[in-house]
């Protein structure tokens, strides 16, 4: 069973697409765990424990994790959201050559512990800098496609000689690199237009359609457009895990984690409306 073959069985049990970005910035996590070994981890716990009847993912960034307490922190987190039945797309945005990539590749291995299921990657290098990633048939390999950022024009805007910019051919190719069926794009949601204009170029592959929460992305067309067959993940970082910042402020952390809870859950049935 692939990735998205998981991924749709998690989202009909979940009744859910939602996926929540685990992004523990340390100068906004609250009290309760600032002080505990790996707060990193022990915030991750908590968050898991309060939304994981509304996940349908977790998407932890890989920049939050960048030092060794970082990725001990990482592998528990995994870990423990493979025990609450949830996968997790690792958001790491890798792109590289020869053995570089291969290595890069080595996060999905599961020989020596526990992995990710999915990864985001680069294409910027060309098919052979992620042909790590698409060989592991069973992991999801989600490629960067269209950002939302407003930087994101000075390149993916330009127009080729084809006369389609550059992100309408990142598109194409990554369905043409979707032999093992573990292909997934990710398309931003603040430009609803946009993403339906990609839906038709691409029927099929699956969106992480990012941006919808803290960035006010557009939730109808991260939903009418994003799923393929039923299937994507709508992502939503700050908007979830920082909901409670003010209960914290408080001095109530258990109140914090739950708005977390209850944000999924709001960002869970906001969805559900459109699908």
């Amino acid at each position: 069973m692939n990735f998205f073959d998981r991924l749709a069985d998690r989202i009909a049990v979940a009744d859910s697409v939602v996926s929540v970005g685990l992004d523990p910035d340390p100068d906004r996590l609250p009290d309760a765990v600032a002080d505990a070994d790996l707060p990193r981890w022990q915030f991750n716990r908590r968050i898991i424990d309060a939304t994981h009847e509304h996940a349908a993912c977790y998407k932890p960034n890989a920049a939050f994790y960048e030092d060794a307490d970082g990725w001990r922190a990482l592998r528990e987190t995994i870990a423990y959201a493979h025990g609450k039945d949830v996968p997790v797309l690792l958001d790491a945005k890798r792109g590289d050559i020869g053995n570089t990539a291969r290595q890069y590749a080595e996060i999905l291995s599961d020989d020596s512990g526990p992995a990710a299921d999915a990864i985001t990657v680069n294409p910027f290098l060309g098919r052979d800098s992620l042909e790590p990633f698409l060989q592991r048939a069973e992991k999801g390999v989600f490629v960067l496609g269209r950002t939302s950022n407003p930087g994101g024009a000075d390149l993916q805007d330009l127009e080729l000689a084809s006369g389609e910019k550059l992100y309408e051919r990142v598109v194409h190719l990554a369905d043409l690199w979707n032999d093992n069926g573990n292909v997934g794009l990710v398309v931003g949601a603040t430009n609803p237009e946009e993403l339906a204009d990609i839906r038709e170029l691409v029927p099929d592959i699956p969106f992480l359609v990012p941006g919808v929460g803290a960035q006010g992305g557009d939730a109808e067309a991260a939903v009418e457009h994003g799923l393929a067959d039923g299937v994507g993940l709508v992502n939503s970082s700050r908007g979830i895990i920082f909901a409670g910042e003010e209960a914290a402020d408080r001095g109530d952390p258990e109140k914090f984690f739950e708005a977390a809870g209850r944000s999924a859950k709001q960002l869970k049935d906001q969805l559900n409306q459109y699908r």
